[in-house]
């Protein structure tokens, strides 16, 4: 075993224990604070600038902001920033690091989702995988630079943001901050797999307007629920077409269905025997780097419209709204995070990220060229039972170690 994985071998314990201790709160959207604060203690000893980047609601006149979820405030809270500097006189580049602490509720059935627990390695709990587990790397790749006294010659920065899971408006917060780097690497879990593509995403609200009345009077009646039944179909028909239309990408080809179409909520009636004046549908639909957003946006109405509803029948807004994030597989980043994985023994698979994420805020928004890469499994995220091992972060700490050194170079 060589010194890098050797320090990072006897950190590993702390590194579980920070992890636990994070899982501990529940840091939904909106409650993230506390996690935060337990962050900041941790990194308290890092060699390293640290600041508390606050929040407020003027965040919600942004034109980019999402809200799925309303009534949320942004007063008194915050994100993290972290900087460890780069030698006096930069002979490197400056990498950027995101990832975040706010999680998704716990699942159907999932019982004490926040209470953490260790089987073999693997640790168990709501946030393990998706993603304090991708905190605990970014600290753990700090700490390790810390204990083998590298000075790199860049500035290496770090965001750990708030509201990842509805719609990014922590890193929105942070891009509107203002941020300069050379590359940006946003760890979510990648199942060994490094993501040059993401897709993007609109998430809709689509509200339908009937006629209310008794099931006896059904030719004085137009049931909202059952406009809601063709409007689904309408889209998913929609989906069908733009799915069709989006072969022809390489790193998206490979899946059968990158940019599915997802109905999440259903709303409508309050009596079994009454047809419903009012459905609302809530949903979210995937796109390639093929189309826009707003073409997106724009070709989901004309669907609706060309299927038979009328202006006056629905209402379709849109509480997310991002675009594909790409950058070439032959970029210095992604080749460099790639060297930096075979030097630690486990090879990265170039692929496309077929979720979204906050990689678009900084590759779109702020020009950075930005990456996908994590440890932990998508497929778990989310899930009742949400796992990573501490292996995966170990690893995945020593290729980012190695990445920031060839990266951002070292002072001798």
């Amino acid at each position: 075993m060589n010194e890098l994985a050797k320090t990072i071998d006897a950190l590993v314990p702390d590194a579980q224990r920070l992890l636990t201790d994070l899982i501990r709160f529940p840091s939904t959207s909106g409650n993230e604070q506390e996690a935060m604060v337990c962050l900041q203690s941790a990194c308290d000893a890092l060699a390293a600038d640290m600041q508390r980047v606050a929040l407020s609601d003027t965040l919600k006149d942004d034109p980019e902001y999402s809200d799925p979820l309303p009534d949320l405030s942004y007063e008194g809270r915050f994100n993290l920033r972290v900087v460890r500097p780069g030698a006096a006189k930069k002979i490197g580049r400056t990498l950027l690091l995101n990832t975040h602490l706010d999680v998704v509720p716990p699942s159907e059935g999932m019982t004490d989702a926040f209470a953490p627990r260790i089987e073999n390695g693997v640790v168990f709990g709501r946030g393990a995988c998706d993603a304090k587990g991708q905190a605990v790397t970014v600290w753990l790749a700090l700490k390790t630079l810390d204990a083998l006294g590298v000075r790199t010659g860049g500035d290496v920065i770090v965001h750990f943001v708030v509201e990842e899971e509805n719609g990014g408006n922590g890193t929105l917060a942070m891009v509107r901050h203002g941020e300069r780097a050379d590359g940006c690497i946003v760890l979510e879990p990648s199942a060994g797999r490094l993501f040059t593509s993401v897709r993007g995403a609109v998430w809709f609200r689509l509200k339908l307007f009937g006629k209310a009345g008794h099931s006896g009077q059904a030719s004085r009646t137009r049931s909202a629920l059952l406009m809601a039944r063709d409007a689904i179909a309408l889209l998913e028909k929609y989906h069908a077409d733009l799915l069709a239309r989006s072969r022809g990408l390489p790193l998206f080809d490979v899946h059968p269905n990158p940019m599915p179409i997802t109905f999440g909520r259903l709303a409508a009636g309050n009596w079994p025997a009454s047809a419903p004046s009012f459905a609302a549908v809530e949903g979210v639909l995937g796109l390639l780097p093929n189309t826009t957003r707003d073409d997106v946006c724009r070709q989901m109405r004309r669907a609706l419209l060309q299927g038979g509803l009328a202006d006056s029948d629905f209402e379709l807004s849109f509480m997310y709204r991002h675009d594909a994030s790409v950058l070439e597989p032959t970029h210095e980043l992604p080749q460099t995070l790639a060297g930096a994985a075979r030097d630690a023994g486990h090879p990265l698979e170039v692929a496309a990220m077929t979720a979204s994420c906050d990689a678009w805020s900084y590759n779109n928004l702020l020009e950075i060229p930005t990456v996908v890469c994590g440890p932990g499994t998508l497929e778990v995220a989310h899930a009742a039972d949400e796992h990573i091992e501490m292996a995966q972060i170990a690893v995945a700490a020593e290729t980012l170690v190695r990445t920031i050194q060839k990266f951002c170079g070292v002072a001798r």
